[in-house]
């Protein structure tokens, strides 16, 4: 049996210099498997299809709201909602995608911890640790296979994230042990963002509500009220999600 993981980011891991009106960054996992990410991209290929009338439009999250760089469809507001009522048909399906994501609230973090940590390695450590609680809970009785898909960053942060994922194979994390991570995990790679990868796309269409939902749970969010019921749960409680700090 074969899962992938793709990993996505809102906001930037940048703890000197950030943007006060939007201090926080979250590192989004999409978990999916091999069956449900045939369904999947199937359905957003025909999404494209039916907009754009190919299959090689990259969904962006950021370019969406803002109509750009390919988007410029969505100033038709009868096109928008067409679309809108689309991909949340997808995104809303359940039993499809189960999302994990950390969230780091730089004000706070700095006060408490300084600007010196590594927010996306220990954003990635919860995600890869949740991965694997969530693949335990299937109780599966042949192996599981993990394929863990990031977007690329750049060419030092891609040789850093790749170190930093080999040394948690190697260490494991507080609660999941590198016997334990290893039983799943068997391919890692970074994509460029032109490799077009649907789950790469889902995640980043994922992480803008979740961030937002985090910022302000009392401000209006139909983004997220379409996902949430696809976030990772354990006995009825949502554990997919984790808020740093003081979660």
């Amino acid at each position: 049996m074969k899962y992938y993981l793709y990993i996505d980011e809102c906001g930037d891991n940048n703890l000197k210099n950030f943007d006060e009106q939007f201090p926080i960054f979250t590192l989004c996992g999409v978990i999916v498997s091999e069956e449900k990410r045939e369904w999947l991209e199937k359905e957003v290929q025909a999404l494209k299809e039916e907009f754009w009338g190919n299959q090689y439009t990259i969904l962006h999250s950021r370019d969406i709201r803002k109509c750009q760089r390919g988007f410029e469809i969505l100033f038709d507001l009868d096109v928008k909602k067409r679309f809108y009522e689309r991909i949340n048909q997808i995104l809303g399906t359940s039993g499809v995608y189960v999302i994990v994501a950390c969230a780091i609230l730089k004000e706070p973090y700095i006060r408490n911890y300084g600007r010196l940590n590594d927010v996306y390695a220990q954003s990635l450590s919860f995600v890869l640790e949740r991965t694997v609680f969530y693949l335990d809970s299937l109780n599966a009785t042949g192996g599981i296979e993990l394929r863990t898909v990031v977007e690329q960053r750049g060419k030092k942060e891609d040789e850093k994230l790749r170190l930093f994922y080999n040394q948690l194979l190697d260490n494991g994390t507080y609660w999941a042990s590198a016997e334990r991570l290893k039983k799943y995990a068997k391919s890692f790679a970074l994509l460029p963002k032109k490799a077009n990868v649907v789950g790469l796309q889902v995640a980043d269409l994922v992480a803008y509500p979740i961030t937002r939902h985090i910022l302000d749970e009392n401000e209006p969010n139909m983004a997220y009220d379409v996902i949430k019921e696809n976030i990772y749960t354990e006995n009825m409680k949502q554990v997919g999600i984790k808020i740093i700090p003081n979660t």
